[in-house]
């Protein structure tokens, strides 16, 4: 099949590889950029995607929390800009969604969206030509919540404690916001994306001509590092690398219940257009 040069561009992007390594993968993957970078991965080309390709648009993170009443809830909204980000229409609208979500915490953003956010949001729209977007939220409702917004407003995160200690609580949602665990302990981990990991790791290794019980060690070794690096606990502390998360945690004789991390953008994929192309595109119409 016929893979386009953006499709080739977009693949380089997100990967850093050349344009030859880039195009042979889609060619392979029939154009499925997800599975090209699977499948680079498999070769060890690619060891892992660039960061910046997971935060494609712009926006706020805003964190708001009653441990008196259990309510704790993180959000995201989005901008195109990161001008309007910091635009005081948008804030004020940000302020406005985060109030309502948290006067009416057992409701979606759909059932608020359509009772009261969203002529809000169209005005907004209308005022500043700009699309804005209520994300997601999530609600953490049990223990006692500590949060951390990054000074860009661009990272937040809620973490719940089994005991109360907020200082602990700050520290660990601090962590959180620049380690970027998936889960708390290693055993939390999805088995789909574990069986994927382990698929992945089994490819790399599997050209070597070493007995099958060291390939086997092999493999076993590298989910293991995979667990710690994915896993709160297993992580080295931020603030003292040479002491575990765990560690900071059992001292303070203290469990953390669960985590949210928001990041903006993250996981959103937005195509990129050539400049030309995009001027060929409105001469056309």
């Amino acid at each position: 099949m016929s893979i386009k040069a953006s499709e080739v561009k977009n693949l380089r992007e997100k990967t850093g590889l050349g344009m030859m390594e880039c195009k042979k993968a889609l060619e392979e993957a029939k154009g499925d950029i997800d599975l090209a970078i699977t499948n680079l991965r498999k070769n060890s080309a690619l060891k892992a995607e660039k960061k910046s390709s997971r935060t494609a648009i712009e926006g706020v993170i805003l964190v708001q929390s009653n441990n008196s009443s259990n309510n704790s809830i993180i959000l995201e909204i989005n901008c195109e800009t990161d001008f309007v980000a910091k635009d005081e229409n948008f804030i004020n609208f940000t302020n406005d969604v985060m109030q309502t979500c948290f006067d009416s915490p057992e409701k979606t953003l759909e059932e608020l969206s359509t009772e009261s956010l969203e002529e809000k949001r169209q005005s907004l729209v209308q005022k500043i030509g700009e699309n804005i977007v209520i994300r997601r939220k999530s609600n953490i409702s049990s223990g006692f919540v500590s949060s951390y917004i990054h000074a860009n407003n661009k990272i937040g995160v809620i973490v719940s404690l089994e005991s109360e200690n907020d200082e602990l609580g700050k520290d660990i949602a601090m962590h959180i916001a620049a380690s970027s665990p998936i889960v708390v302990n290693p055993e939390d981990v999805d088995d789909g994306l574990l069986s994927k990991e382990r698929e992945i790791i089994a490819a790399q290794v599997a050209g070597s001509d070493k007995p099958e019980e060291i390939i086997e060690k092999m493999i076993a070794g590298r989910l293991d590092k995979f667990l710690s690096e994915v896993s709160l606990i297993k992580q080295p502390f931020v603030k003292d690398p040479s002491e575990k998360v765990k560690t900071l945690i059992e001292k303070s004789n203290n469990k953390v219940l669960s985590f949210t991390r928001f990041e903006v953008g993250e996981g959103i994929k937005v195509e990129k257009k050539d400049f030309a192309e995009e001027v060929k595109e409105q001469l056309s119409k």
